[in-house]
């Protein structure tokens, strides 16, 4: 629970104040054994855990998502697999799984979407990866407009597309390749542009590095940089940056 809900529930009485004063008295993390869950994440930054799935047991990857749906209603986790989906799916019918982005969750139903973020992808081939950062910055709450396969070499079908990616609070150009598509976003909007290198290329790309190296050496003002396919982080960061946008 939130903390604006627990006080909700003692205001109407449904909860005691002195039930409420223990669950403030509680750790910030529940202790797992193999894993100490950040319950108090949201109280500190505004956003819940997120679970990295690849690499964990079934089981105790099971576990992390009961504890976290215990806790928030609701549990997001990123790069997961097929096989780990219908593990969960056995003992958590509400479990979703887009095998595009790899996004493994459970989300409330009623959301509210505020703001605009665009997200952009030089080709089709880097939509798997924008797709992670734009499920992202949706189940964070954030309206997202999809704008795929604008890149460098038919610049024409981007700026077809230039008064929806202008009116954004930000901007994520997801490109592999040579990775130019962050540069000339860069030089259109007045609004941030997260760039995300992409492992889409050829034996030069270097699995991503050569997108890397062009987006961290921009000329175009307003660029940060995340690392190679973290379409997640993006969608964080974007997230941050829709919600300044909208406050003010």
């Amino acid at each position: 629970m939130e903390t604006h809900e627990v006080l909700e529930k003692v205001r109407k009485g449904e909860m005691s104040v002195e039930e409420a004063e223990q669950y403030f008295r509680r750790e910030p993390f529940e202790e797992m054994g193999y894993a100490k869950l950040d319950t108090h994440r949201k109280l500190r930054s505004g956003f819940p855990e997120v679970v990295f799935c690849s690499g964990k047991t079934d089981e105790h990857l099971l576990d992390i998502y009961k504890k976290l749906y215990e806790e928030e209603g609701e549990v997001f986790g990123t790069r997961a697999s097929k096989e780990q989906y219908d593990f969960l799916k056995k003992e958590l019918p509400e479990a979703e799984y887009d095998p595009l982005s790899k996004i493994l969750k459970i989300e409330k139903k009623e959301k509210e979407h505020i703001g605009k973020i665009a997200v952009c992808t030089a080709g089709t081939a880097d939509i798997p990866v924008a797709e992670e950062a734009a499920q992202t910055a949706e189940y964070f709450g954030s309206y997202v407009e999809r704008i795929y396969d604008v890149g460098v070499s038919g610049i024409h079908r981007l700026m077809s597309r230039l008064d929806v990616i202008q009116s954004a609070n930000c901007v994520v150009a997801a490109a592999g390749m040579e990775g130019a598509l962050a540069s000339v976003l860069g030089g259109l909007v007045d609004k941030p542009v997260i760039a995300v290198p992409t492992s889409v290329g050829y034996g030069a790309n270097f699995h991503g590095l050569s997108a890397l190296l062009t987006m961290i050496n921009s000329c175009a003002n307003g660029i940060a940089v995340v690392n190679i396919d973290n379409g997640y982080g993006a969608g964080y960061i974007a997230t941050q940056i829709n919600r300044l946008g909208e406050r003010q």
